[in-house]
């Protein structure tokens, strides 16, 4: 009996450490990738019907305030005229740069978008509970905003407003007097 007869009857390395796989589990692996890929596809199309919805919700939103609606496609500037039609200063955007400091930014960011949600609301003359669904539902209140009866009343939400377009984007928001009747012309103003 020579040495490799001798050692050929004991049992290698790889018998008691097999790393390799099976036929069985790499079936169980292909099945979830997938599971997992038609799960991705299906939220993939999901938040695109989604994104679609709320776009076309925007641009009514702009075209009833006086804007053009194609400027909700553009990625920074729809939030521009979001916060010129709200009647809130586009500079306020800047605030959303203090979201990449930890927890201090997220509140910032969270305090301006509400207020945003709020204004936008009143710009519609639309109440509270309108700025906590724009707020958690945007989608869905959009298009209640764009395609609903709801008008533009312009900034601060006042229903007095008569609003008026003035160019590209420019909205002329001028308060009447409820309770004044309109003023003369012809009169003598010479105590002025």
């Amino acid at each position: 009996m020579g040495y490799y007869d001798y050692y050929s009857s004991y049992p290698n390395y790889s018998d008691y450490y097999d790393y390799g796989y099976s036929a069985a589990d790499a079936s169980v692996f292909t099945a979830l990738w997938a599971v997992f890929g038609a799960f991705l596809g299906v939220m993939i199309v999901i938040a695109l019907v989604v994104a679609i919805l709320q776009l076309a919700g925007m641009w009514k939103v702009f075209t009833k305030a006086g804007e053009k609606g194609w400027k909700c496609i553009i990625p920074i500037y729809n939030v521009v005229i979001l916060f010129r039609i709200s009647g809130l200063s586009p500079w306020i955007i800047c605030g959303y740069l203090l979201a990449f400091i930890p927890f201090i930014g997220w509140l910032i960011s969270l305090g301006i978008t509400i207020y945003q949600c709020n204004s936008l609301a009143k710009a519609f003359g639309k109440d509270v509970g309108y700025t906590i669904g724009l707020l958690f539902l945007p989608t869905i209140f959009y298009m209640i905003l764009g395609f609903g009866k709801s008008q533009y009343v312009g900034n601060g939400g006042f229903s007095t407003a008569s609003t008026s377009y003035q160019g590209d984007g420019v909205v002329n928001v001028s308060e009447k007097p409820v309770d004044e009747p309109p003023t003369n012309n012809d009169e003598d103003n010479s105590n002025l």
